[in-house]
């Protein structure tokens, strides 16, 4: 994996610079897979002795990608990527198929994906869950204590007036508020219907918004609406002082970064890395090479190498 490629996809992927990265990690959008279909002969199948990373096409989920490659290559592993390669629908058959053998996953994303009713909330309920419904040949490793998940946002000015720190907090307040997020938050469990069964939150109203991108982050600042629902790596998080609340009814379940994998390309030594990778990883360092990504305009290769060096993975 040449310094050059590595570079020029890090400088292509980081122009993609709006908060909806986490998006397609944590929706699960929509995109035709006819390209991808299983038994499709025009997707190989794992290459023997390698592993192949793969990712997203968000810049996040790019970053954990590159993380995972480099901390491979430099135990040994002969290491292949393909980043930046489309939507969870897309990714996951290849990975069934092992042209792809190693994928950044988030655990509560990943479930909810095979199995849309769940309502298992925490990484050991999402983790025993997904390791009964992944097929045979696929496997979850260790889950790192880095998140990316939706949470509840308002401004520091509408915390203070209303002394708001949890969601719960809002109940007083909720019918006199605007609510903003992507269309489909007004639908989903993990949206108004949670909201309203747990906490017994009704709004005002709804904004239907992007997923938590520019348009959803300015309406927030801007007083369009009142709350939001953001990824909890968004750097505009820390940059515009907006207050997270917190979520004791676990409306919005755990979103640990997880590697999912192919199991016949994994060698003990790949495994071994992997959790290691995700042991050190955490959600404030991911929130933190975001920030450099999205913010610095700092390539993602070089973002990702600086972390390795730091926790002493290269």
């Amino acid at each position: 994996m040449s310094k050059t490629p590595r570079t020029l996809l890090s400088t292509t992927v980081s122009t993609m610079v709006s908060t909806t990265a986490a998006a397609g990690a944590l929706a699960a959008a929509a995109l035709a897979v006819t390209a991808c279909t299983s038994g499709n002969p025009l997707v190989p199948g794992p290459k023997k002795g390698q592993v192949t990373v793969g990712s997203a096409n968000f810049p996040e989920n790019v970053l954990l990608a590159d993380i995972y490659a480099s901390a491979l290559k430099a135990k040994g592993v002969k290491v292949g990527v393909r980043f930046n390669v489309g939507s969870r629908e897309v990714l996951y058959q290849q990975v069934q198929q092992g042209s792809l053998t190693v994928l950044p996953e988030y655990n509560g994303a990943l479930l909810a994906y095979l199995d849309s009713k769940t309502r298992a909330a925490t990484t050991a309920d999402i983790n025993a869950e997904l390791q009964a419904l992944l097929p045979a040949k696929l496997e979850i490793l260790d889950s790192s204590p880095a998140e990316d998940k939706n949470a509840l946002v308002v401004t520091a000015a509408t915390a203070a007036r209303d002394h708001l720190a949890s969601i719960a907090d809002l109940a007083p307040y909720a019918p006199s508020m605007s609510i903003g997020g992507p269309p489909e938050f007004k639908e989903r469990y993990q949206g108004l219907p949670g909201l309203k069964d747990k906490y017994g939150l009704t709004f005002k109203s709804f904004a239907s918004l992007d997923t938590a991108g520019p348009i959803t982050v300015k309406a927030l600042a801007d007083g369009t609406v009142q709350v939001a629902t953001l990824f909890t790596t968004d750097p505009n998080i820390t940059s515009r002082g907006f207050k997270v609340l917190t979520d004791p009814e676990q409306v919005f379940t755990a979103q640990n970064v997880t590697p999912l994998a192919y199991r016949d390309s994994m060698t003990p030594v790949a495994v071994a890395t992997l959790n290691e990778v995700s042991a050190k990883l955490d959600t404030a360092a991911l929130a933190g090479m975001m920030a450099q990504i999205m913010n610095q305009k700092r390539d993602i290769d070089v973002v990702a190498d600086d972390w390795l060096k730091a926790a002493k993975l290269r």
